[in-house]
């Protein structure tokens, strides 16, 4: 019989640490014994899913009899009316991950370098550790801003993608117009992917989503989201932009139906669905005011963010009350795997859940 042991996985495995969501409710509900559970901890849209959405995956699914359009035609249309492309600078994939992915398998080789942020999304050191290629890692300044000179300096000859989340997560701070510039002038012919999955939540006069840099000839991809703002993160659907060519390497590597039906009619009636977006923006914009302020009340530091969380420092107990508020029915993410371990990030919620969350903190505190 075959010794199970000598089926040996690939080495590069030893550097991956698969990506851990944050706890869903009904986990906690059971491992704790509560009725009332809220979730503020994956940045989801509390207001909920995109109503043409839900309506558009009612009217398709007696088709599901059928293979999806493996090219997302339609999707890729809408997106490049919305976004003022060609379609065939479009490329839709199954959630911003999947795209993440791609692009570490068609660009990247063992040996081959990226450049990322820290601390950022983890999900790019996991395609770049897929391909065997090494993680450069520059730190944020003290106050989580980008630190632009420190990241051209990290370019080298090794170099083939250099990411930029921004707004970051998970850190709400974004990269300045002038600062995007900047770097693309630096770093030639090196491809920069720009993840704006947060977009439609930046107000500040000097944020950028990179599209105007796609436009105007760089090797800049930005990448996108429908789980965010337009609420529909339970059928996965994201997509990048960029130019022709660099989405003509991407869809050799793709999967022929990787975005189901579903997702591509749910999507395609989101992306125009102007009064959601609209609807979801100010009610954030509310609800950060609302966070910023009951923070300042408690003496407690947090970053100012232009995402859809705030992260806030809760000092050498944050751990503690990490677990206390998840005892009390509130869960957040607690900033340790961000090497944060006096922070925690707080997705905003619906005005009622805010208030919630922030007298469940307020009796922890001033017990």
């Amino acid at each position: 019989m075959a010794n199970l042991e000598n089926i040996k996985a690939r080495k590069t495995l030893d550097q991956i640490q698969p990506y851990s969501p944050g706890k869903p409710i009904w986990e906690v509900q059971e491992e704790l014994g509560l009725e009332r559970v809220i979730k503020l901890a994956s940045n989801e849209n509390p207001l909920g899913p995109s109503k043409k959405a839900v309506e558009a995956i009612k009217q398709g699914v007696l088709g599901l009899n059928r293979y999806p359009d493996a090219d997302a035609s339609e999707l890729k249309k809408a997106i490049a009316t919305e976004h003022g492309v060609s379609p065939t600078q479009v490329i839709p994939t199954n959630g911003a991950d999947e795209l993440i992915t791609l692009i570490s398998e068609a660009f990247l080789e063992q040996g081959d370098e990226i450049v990322v942020p820290y601390p950022s999304f983890s999900e790019y050191d996991f395609g770049a550790h897929i391909m065997g290629a090494e993680v450069v890692k520059v730190p944020f300044t003290d106050d989580f801003a980008f630190d632009v000179d420190a990241m051209i300096s990290a370019v080298t000859d090794k170099t083939k993608i250099i990411y930029i989340c921004s707004p970051n997560n998970p850190t709400g701070t974004y990269m300045k117009k002038q600062d995007v510039q900047k770097l693309l002038d630096a770093v030639g012919d090196t491809l920069v992917v720009f993840d704006a999955a947060y977009s439609h939540y930046a107000d500040a006069e000097d944020y950028t989503d990179g599209l105007e840099f796609v436009q105007a000839g760089y090797p800049l991809l930005t990448l996108k989201t429908f789980s965010k703002i337009y609420g529909i993160a339970g059928v996965r659907v994201g997509f990048g932009i960029a130019a022709d060519s660099i989405i003509k390497s991407i869809l050799k590597v793709k999967e022929p139906f990787n975005v189901n039906s579903l997702a591509q009619l749910a999507a395609t009636a989101a992306v125009g669905d102007r009064e959601h977006v609209t609807e979801s923006h100010d009610a954030n914009s509310r609800g950060r005011e609302y966070l910023y302020n009951a923070f300042e009340e408690l003496g407690l530091s947090y970053t100012e963010s232009m995402a859809n969380f705030v992260l806030v420092k809760l000092g050498d107990e944050g751990e503690a009350l990490y677990h206390d508020l998840m005892k009390k029915g509130v869960i957040v993410r607690y900033g340790k795997g961000w090497g944060l371990p006096e922070y925690v990030r707080v997705s905003v919620g619906t005005e009622e859940e805010n208030e919630f969350f922030v007298q469940a903190l307020r009796e922890l505190i001033q017990k």
